[in-house]
Parts: structure tokens; C-alpha cells; sequence
């Protein structure tokens, strides 16, 4: 059984490839603005000091980020959905806190729907945010 850990600086760049290439397949998101790999392990960096980041799989098959002041699920991302890697993500995410909240690209309805499992709920309609401000973001919270 595969476990979660606290990711290391060592462990951005497999977490950026993960988000790039989700990115590059997701049919409703704007062709060319994928941010490189590059850009995104600095964006990975810039943040791992005042986030919990937790990765799964060995190589990286998935990582959760969490702002722990602000209780705000960052980012949470799997190589391959359906292996149980983003429930076990969220689990690490849930443990001693009493409330969570996201936000989620409005067309993403399949993470929308995991996120629904999870005990989320939907809240507001937010406008987006870089780099994809043109697409409107859902506000979804978990409470214990």
C-alpha cells in the first residue's frame, strides 16, 4: 500500500511535471498558456516554506498542497486518477484540521464530483485567476 509523505525540495520538479501535464491534457483549458516545468517548480519553491506538501508514489505519482494558516487546499493533483492516490492525498490534508476550502476551475467537473466525495460542498463563484483568469472558479469548503 502505497503511503503519503511530506514532500522535499527534491520533490518539486516531479510534482511540476504532474501539473504541467495535467495541464496539457485538459481539453478546456486555453492552449498555450501551460506554464514549463520550469516555471512551475519556481512557483513550487517560492511556496514550499509556508505550505504542508505531501507526495505519494515513488516515482511522484500525485502531491497536495496546504496553506495551514489559511486552511485553503492549494492544489491537489494525481499522474493517474482512480488509483486511490488523491483520496489518500486528502486524507493528509484532513488530519487535525476542522475545515478545508478550495478553488476549482468551474469546468472541472470531474474533480468538482471527487471533491463532492470528500465531503465538499459548493459555495460562490469566483472570477479566475492567473494564468487562466478567463475561466470562472468555484469556491468549495469541507467541514468536520
Amino acid at each position: 500500500m502505497l503511503q503519503a509523505r511530506r514532500a522535499t525540495p527534491e520533490d518539486l520538479p516531479a510534482c511540476a511535471g504532474i501539473v504541467h501535464d495535467w495541464e496539457r491534457m485538459t481539453d478546456w483549458l486555453p492552449a498555450g498558456q501551460t506554464p514549463s516545468v520550469t516555471e512551475l517548480t519556481g512557483y513550487l519553491e517560492a511556496a514550499f516554506d509556508a505550505r504542508e506538501i505531501w507526495v505519494i508514489g515513488d516515482p511522484v505519482a500525485g502531491y497536495a498542497s496546504l496553506n495551514p494558516e489559511t486552511s485553503q487546499l492549494g492544489a491537489i493533483y494525481v499522474a493517474v486518477p482512480g488509483r486511490g492516490h488523491g483520496r489518500h492525498l486528502m486524507n493528509c490534508a484532513k488530519t487535525g484540521r476542522d475545515h478545508l476550502w478550495l478553488t476549482t476551475h468551474a469546468p472541472n467537473t470531474r474533480a468538482q464530483a471527487f471533491y463532492r466525495r470528500e465531503g465538499f460542498v459548493m459555495g460562490d463563484v469566483l472570477p479566475g485567476a492567473a494564468p487562466h483568469s478567463e475561466i470562472a472558479l468555484h469556491r468549495m469548503e469541507w467541514w468536520r
